[in-house]
């Protein structure tokens, strides 16, 4: 089976990042946030652990109730955001414990988090929490920024060559913005959704398009079967 190395948060992160103090005032984080386009910050201990996030979600409370009182089922409802509305340190505003990734963690598993806590962007902390960089949503989609050439020759290396060794040669593969192609015969039919499945979880790889097939049932020369068209005038 082949063993893939997946890029790594440590390949994307931004760094140094941008952080606060628990005691860094209201305006001032607005200052920041404004200053460096981000749209939330890491807030860190007087050790330099990350100890919560601050965002803009978190500070809006305060513009939202400034010209009115909230109603009875608004107290109990939104507790927390009006806490936060009457806040005026980071400490205060912040939501914590901060979610955050480790340097060596899978963009994968960024993604993951980042879908699970419906946030934009994670801190990359140490192993004692200390701030290491931040990875934004932007930073994971730079993965489909690898070339065809690139995605193709890993193709070839860890899922063809490791699959299919006496048929390699015989496999046409073929990447064109980002979609990778499968066309040829292969000795154990059983293993072609193996293949498609591994392609599939390589970085940058878009979609896989299969037309793998048993020895004897492909076309005598895969190569030979062009991509299709997409110059077309109607």
């Amino acid at each position: 089976m082949p063993v893939t190395v997946p890029h790594i948060v440590s390949d994307v992160m931004t760094t140094p990042a941008v952080a606060v103090g628990r005691d860094t005032r209201f305006k001032e984080i607005v200052r920041v946030m404004d200053e460096r386009h981000v749209s939330a910050l890491p807030v860190v201990s007087g050790e330099g652990r990350v100890v919560g996030v601050v965002s803009e979600a978190d500070l809006l409370p305060k513009e939202e109730f400034r010209d009115r009182l909230p109603t009875r089922s608004e107290r109990i409802r939104l507790r927390s955001d009006l806490a936060k509305a009457a806040g005026v340190s980071a400490e205060e505003v912040m939501s914590a414990p901060a979610v955050t990734v480790r340097p060596d963690d899978t963009l994968a598993r960024a993604a993951r988090l980042m879908a699970v806590h419906h946030v934009k962007r994670l801190p990359v902390v140490d192993a004692e929490d200390g701030l290491r960089g931040i990875v934004s949503r932007g930073d994971l989609l730079r993965v489909f920024l690898r070339s065809d050439e690139e995605i193709e020759e890993e193709v070839r290396r860890t899922v063809v060559s490791c699959l299919f060794p006496l048929h390699a040669h015989a496999i046409h593969v073929s990447v064109r913005d980002g979609v990778v192609r499968l066309l040829g015969p292969v000795h154990d039919t059983s293993l072609i959704w193996v293949a498609e499945r591994l392609v599939s979880g390589l970085e940058g790889v878009v979609g896989v398009e299969s037309r793998l097939s048993g020895e004897g049932s492909g076309p005598d020369s895969p190569a030979s079967e062009p991509w299709p068209s997409t110059d077309r005038q109607g």
